[in-house]
């Protein structure tokens, strides 16, 4: 296949506030250097570490935007995207997600799709305002486990990408949106290739769709 040819609560329930780091955080002057680069519409310069910034504070301040991005984009859908019509979080008839964080639900359980989705939202707000693993001021140190927390996150963002382009990219061409979905995808895939944060068999769901990227990049 091609992609590129719940209620009001539920709405207010799903959406979460834009998401930042502190103000006096270097990851100010990161993030207004992203913004230069992705206005020159060039993905591939605008995922790539900048000379003599540290790594760590480069994934911390786009793995916000990236949280940012999917949100928001998942929030034109909730109205689609119900127990009803999703009543599992899947990526086609061969992958299905199930949820677990490791602390309150330890054992995988099957949710909905939406119901997964909140609680992956609520779990990376948790993980972005823990000042342990996403310091917010300048020169305070990460974790020493703070790849793999952005591993996680990665991972489980991926899994709403594929979910939307498997059950919702009809509604999405509705409403217009495609573009800004694939740019935002491919600026994902890109930055996911550069730091090597997800494994190739999590990203098989939407392989007919990364593997021209992967020319691309």
């Amino acid at each position: 296949m091609s992609f590129f040819s719940g209620s009001s609560k539920n709405h207010l329930r799903t959406f979460r506030a834009k998401k930042s780091l502190s103000p006096r955080n270097k990851g100010t002057q990161l993030r207004k250097l992203i913004d230069s680069t992705l206005g020159s519409g060039n993905l591939r310069e605008a995922v790539r570490l900048p000379t003599g910034e540290d790594l760590n504070e480069w994934l911390a301040v786009n793995t916000v935007d990236f949280f940012n991005h999917i949100n928001v984009l998942y929030s034109t859908l909730v109205e689609f995207c119900t127990p009803h019509t999703c009543p599992v979080m899947a990526a086609g008839p061969k992958y299905e997600y199930r949820w677990a964080d490791g602390v309150n639900v330890k054992v995988p359980i099957k949710v909905s799709a939406p119901k997964y989705v909140d609680y992956l939202m609520d779990w990376i707000e948790i993980q972005l305002d823990d000042e342990d693993i996403f310091p917010q001021q300048l020169g305070a140190p990460f974790p020493p486990n703070f790849l793999d927390v952005v591993k996680t996150i990665f991972k489980r963002l991926f899994r709403v990408y594929a979910h939307i382009y498997h059950s919702h990219f009809q509604m999405i061409v509705k409403l217009k949106e495609e573009a800004h979905l694939n740019t935002c995808f491919k600026h994902f895939v890109f930055f996911a290739l550069e730091f090597n944060l997800i494994e190739s068999t999590e990203l098989t769901p939407l392989r007919e769709l990364i593997e021209p990227l992967k020319v691309q990049y």
